[in-house]
């Protein structure tokens, strides 16, 4: 089956890239926004959130009591109750982070889970696991690749499937197409979709609008850094925009709303990332001469210090939405 090997080392004390976007004159594609998104900030994220971070929505459904473990074990139950996964099942995870997932489905379902990611910082902390994950595009995976699935999930790597060129150029939704046409092809018939992505909601703004330069506390600024952080990448337009885009090739079968999980989730996040630890800082002052001369890395610690993500969902500029798609 045709694979592709990790390339090259997670950094170690360096970060790659800046978050000038294409518009800006910086060419991007997906590999390189992955890496500069999640691969730079590997260490931080595992020494925050454990080595097999869960670094997705958690499921609360209302419940704030529960500790964010329990409720991201809450959603790996869920899925796995109704996405039918038992012990033997194969299952294909599309953007599989550092392996929490995968982690679980191999100790506690003893399920066949394969992760396919573009970080090379998330894979190889997958491998150095014992996880089975591979540099891969999620976009265009094939049954030539891995086979076909009983079950495929997406916690949140749907959100990197379009970019901001394909909304500008009017492409969002053959994207989109395309991508449910690879899941349906490696889907085994009855097979189900477990996805959960961002969208964007009520009040979010017209494009032009988006403005770094605007007042801090602005909805402008705020999606401006949170572009920073995903040069490349372009939300669905509320749930409805998936289930449609989906349709040719899935019938939808449960959807909910997790938009205040995710306010809760960040908050949870946050309190970890200020968690005082000394590899951690060490890590945060080995960056200090960057912090200093490059105003485009300074956007990216203000992501880490704002979560900008988290004022979108409180202000119902982003939702959230959990959806199965059973095949058709």
């Amino acid at each position: 089956m045709a694979t592709e090997e990790l390339k090259t080392e997670t950094p170690k004390g360096k970060w790659v890239g800046s978050s000038v976007s294409e518009r800006e004159g910086q060419q991007w594609d997906k590999k390189k926004e992955m890496d500069f998104t999640y691969t730079n900030i590997d260490k931080f994220i595992r020494l925050s959130l454990g080595e097999n971070a869960h670094f997705s929505n958690a499921m609360y459904l209302g419940d704030f009591s529960m500790s964010l473990e329990e409720a991201q074990l809450k959603k790996y139950e869920f899925v796995v109750e109704n996405l039918g996964i038992k012990k033997g099942s194969r299952v294909l995870d599309l953007g599989c982070g550092w392996g929490g997932w995968l982690k679980y489905l191999r100790d506690e379902v003893g399920a066949e889970g394969i992760g396919v990611n573009l970080s090379d910082g998330q894979v190889q902390a997958c491998r150095d696991n014992g996880l089975t994950a591979y540099i891969k595009d999620a976009r265009y995976v094939k049954p030539e690749d891995f086979g076909t699935f009983d079950a495929i999930t997406a916690f949140g790597s749907f959100e990197h499937v379009a970019s901001v060129k394909d909304y500008l150029n009017g492409q969002q939704d053959a994207v989109y197409e395309d991508y449910f046409r690879h899941v349906y092809h490696l889907l085994k018939d009855g097979g189900k979709f477990y996805m959960q992505s961002m969208t964007f909601e009520k009040n979010m703004m017209p494009f032009d609008e988006i403005d770094i330069n605007a007042p801090k506390d602005s909805n402008q600024y705020m999606l401006a850094l949170l572009l920073k952080h995903n040069p490349d990448s372009w939300v669905p337009y509320g749930y409805e925009h998936i289930v449609r885009t989906a349709e040719p090739y899935f019938k939808k079968i449960y959807y909910t709303d997790g938009r205040l999980d995710y306010v809760h989730t960040n908050r949870e996040w946050t309190k970890r990332f200020h968690r005082f630890q000394l590899k951690k800082y060490l890590w945060f002052a080995s960056l200090i001469p960057k912090y200093l001369t490059d105003k485009e890395f300074r956007h990216q610690l203000a992501v880490l210090r704002v979560r900008p993500n988290r004022v979108c969902f409180e202000r119902e500029i982003m939702g959230h939405a959990r959806l199965i798609f059973e095949k058709k």
